[in-house]
């Protein structure tokens, strides 16, 4: 469904982006985050989903700063890469990429951002720093850290109950210093219970999230 384009950053930066256009007229924009294992068969299937949905989706290769083509599995070799890499990209960095890629789909509409574990935090930055008219983000573990910005749009976050490397105590940091973001948590998910080529894989959690989000992106993007 998608194709693959180049972005500039405002400081010159190019960066590669997977990009996927629905049939007829968009309802919207929608920027995808990756995981720390870069734009893979997972996050271009998100995108397409997005686009099947009626927006125009871009997932931009944030790693490419660090290392251009970073496509990883989910095994732990995968893992260790991925946690390496993201530490090699600084955050500030990630944000004008972000921002590029709204930009590549600003023609759709409004612009929303989505993003999965390292992409949940940065779809928490593109909320208080990128210009997004609304953003979603799944188990952000940085998030908690990062409570000084404040979101210039509505913002939805979702958390599994079981995700060992986001304790809840996290999460009630978020909710009691940002009581307009919507919080949901749920019951029995482990981190990335989103992902279907991941152990952690919820179906039914999946379904109840995929759910709130698009009605979360219906009613602020179109």
């Amino acid at each position: 469904m998608g194709e693959i384009v180049e972005l500039t950053a405002s400081d010159g930066h190019t960066l590669s982006a997977y990009k996927a256009a629905p049939d007829g007229t968009p309802k919207g924009g929608v920027v995808v985050i990756q995981e720390i294992f870069g734009v893979n068969e997972h996050i271009r299937d998100v995108a397409d989903g997005f686009a099947t949905e009626g927006y125009l989706a871009i997932a931009p290769a944030l790693f490419d700063r660090a290392e251009r083509g970073v496509e990883l599995g989910y095994g732990p070799d995968d893992r260790e890469k991925g946690m390496v890499t993201r530490g090699l990209v600084d955050w500030d960095d990630t944000v004008k990429d972000t921002i590029a890629a709204r930009e590549a789909v600003a023609s759709a509409g409004k612009v929303g951002i989505v993003g999965y574990c390292y992409g949940g935090t940065v779809a928490w930055l593109g909320a208080c720093k990128g210009g997004f008219d609304a953003a979603s983000g799944y188990y952000g573990g940085g998030i908690h850290q990062n409570l000084d910005l404040n979101a210039g749009c509505p913002v939805e976050l979702h958390f599994g109950s079981e995700d060992q490397g986001i304790p809840l105590e996290n999460v009630d940091l978020i909710r009691n210093a940002k009581p307009d973001v919507a919080i949901y948590i749920y019951d029995g998910a482990g981190h990335g219970f989103v992902c279907d080529l991941r152990p952690s894989y919820d179906p039914e959690a999946t379904k109840t999230a995929r759910a709130r989000t698009l009605e979360f992106f219906s009613q602020h993007l179109g």
